[in-house]
């Protein structure tokens, strides 16, 4: 088992590890855990009720977060004719076609966070699928980065939109923020995304939906957050 720093361990003692807190709450002790020396980004773990084998229990999607991530994404964008233009006032780090390509299949080349395509330019980007899908680069249409609305896919990016999808152990991971946001930024943020993985439960997704909701810092222990409030606040009353 890995030996944790003194840090960790004074942190860890802070947590207790049955309970389920209150969202501010847990925003409150993420924080107060957060013992690196450098400005520590608060991360999102959900664990969902779906099967990711199967089509029908997907969750995924994109949303602007209120008060961004904090961090300055590099945006590639795959685009030809006018929309390369587009792309450059916009603010996208890089633009291209199939050099980009060639450089990433025969270089190596990954120095960007998010890619964005146009939808003509999918033929070329999908001989590189087998080296973006796996890192949760390649372009998808849900997620607004196949599209010919580059100015909007582009700043929507830089002004803090996540991307959120279920991994193969039901768990979504995702950024909400720096411990240096405060508390209320951070529970705006958390508020938007939850809220978003809640409505976007597939019809298919049987019994409970929210397994269990974790925040975290970087360097930090897990908080669990109570799901059921969550659950109470967010999914809408019937009649």
């Amino acid at each position: 088992m890995k030996k944790r720093g003194k840090k960790y361990q004074e942190s860890f003692k802070l947590v207790d590890r049955t309970h389920l807190y209150d969202a501010v709450e847990a925003i409150e002790l993420v924080q107060q855990t957060a013992k690196a020396n450098f400005d520590e980004t608060v991360e999102l773990s959900v664990r969902l009720g779906v099967d990711p084998r199967h089509a029908d229990q997907q969750v995924r999607g994109a949303i602007v977060l209120p008060h961004g991530t904090g961090r300055t994404r590099k945006v590639l964008v795959f685009a030809k004719g006018e929309k390369v233009k587009e792309a450059e006032d916009a603010g996208a780090d890089f633009v291209g076609g199939e050099e980009l390509v060639q450089k990433i299949q025969n270089e190596g080349w990954l120095d960007f966070d998010v890619v964005v395509a146009t939808p003509d330019m999918m033929g070329v980007v999908g001989r590189i699928g087998r080296i973006l899908g796996p890192k949760g680069l390649m372009p998808n249409p849900k997620s607004g980065t196949v599209t010919f609305e580059i100015e909007k896919a582009v700043k929507e990016i830089k002004a803090g939109k996540v991307e959120y999808r279920v991994d193969k152990s039901s768990i979504i991971h995702v950024p909400i923020g720096k411990v240096s946001f405060g508390t209320e930024k951070l529970r705006e943020n958390f508020a938007t995304i939850m809220e978003e993985i809640i409505k976007a439960r597939p019809a298919a997704a049987k019994g409970r939906y929210l397994r269990s909701v974790v925040l975290s810092s970087t360097m930090g222990p897990g908080v669990k957050v109570n799901p059921q409030q969550l659950v109470d606040r967010f999914v809408p009353k019937k009649d």
